[in-house]
């Protein structure tokens, strides 16, 4: 493929619309995620409690929109707005839990269909953190970290209200905080809200935006499906353990160990020598 092309191609991915096809793939992985979330009694659950079913499962859908609202001074409940984006939500949630014969779910864990719907969520994933570092952008222009933050939080925005989201089934696990342990699509999330900012803000990046912006898409899609056919379930884990060693005392805390390690050892070698 040539560059034109290739060019030509990512200006097609950026027009995109994501609704709705695209919203109904982010809808059923949504509404999967709180399905394994409630394990073994999921189907007992839902029909016990539907309304903290539909609660829990409509805070993942459209947590990132509200989360990033909150933070940002805007209506928390603003992406409720869109009634039509709310009963597609509705009708995917519905078809997950309450189908005859569980057939929903067994359709949306099939591997192909799963794939599917995992590729057009990244698209969507993407175009969610690239929506909230411009929404940022514009409020705060000069503001980088508030524009990465932002775009992290739109990119995995369930991730951050999973504490909330348990709690409205019942739940209470005070260690499930994001910021404790990212997940690697926070991690992704990150690294694109940094990618984009400086695109966006700085001459660092000198390649087209559309090109960029095709990267980042690859770079979701390429980590989503290796964890599903790979089990490749964080790459990011040998940078961190390096980054840690080099400049978070991981390094200094070894060699202070090993040292300590050695002197204990001597220390025991001349007792044994004076007795």
């Amino acid at each position: 493929m040539d560059a034109e092309a290739f060019l030509d191609m990512a200006n097609q991915v950026i027009k995109l619309k994501m609704f709705p096809y695209f919203d109904i793939a982010h809808d059923v992985l949504s509404a999967l995620q709180v399905r394994e979330d409630l394990g073994p009694g999921a189907q007992a659950f839902s029909r016990k409690h539907p309304l903290s079913c539909w609660l829990s499962t409509m805070l993942v859908v459209f947590a990132g929109g509200m989360l990033c609202n909150g933070l940002l001074g805007e209506p928390i409940l603003a992406p409720l707005k869109n009634t039509q984006q709310v009963l597609l939500a509705t009708a995917v949630w519905y078809f997950i839990f309450y189908m005859p014969f569980d057939i929903g779910y067994k359709l949306a864990k099939f591997l192909p269909i799963k794939i599917v719907c995992s590729a057009m969520k990244e698209i969507y994933r993407c175009k969610k953190v690239y929506d909230g570092v411009t929404h940022a952008a514009k409020l705060y222009p000069n503001a980088y970290l508030i524009m990465i933050l932002i775009g992290t939080l739109k990119g995995n925005g369930a991730g951050f209200t999973k504490l909330f989201e348990r709690l409205i089934r019942g739940v209470w696990t005070p260690t499930a905080m994001e910021f404790m342990q990212p997940s690697p699509y926070t991690k992704a999330s990150l690294v694109a809200s940094i990618i984009f900012v400086l695109d966006k803000k700085t001459d660092i990046i000198s390649a087209p935006h559309a090109l960029v912006y095709f990267g980042i898409v690859i770079f979701f899609v390429y980590f989503k499906l290796s964890s599903i056919l790979l089990n490749i379930h964080d790459p990011f884990i040998p940078f961190e353990n390096l980054f840690g060693n080099l400049f978070l005392g991981g390094l200094i805390d070894w060699m202070a160990k090993f040292s300590g390690r050695g002197q204990a050892k001597d220390e025991k070698t001349d007792a044994k020598k004076t007795n």
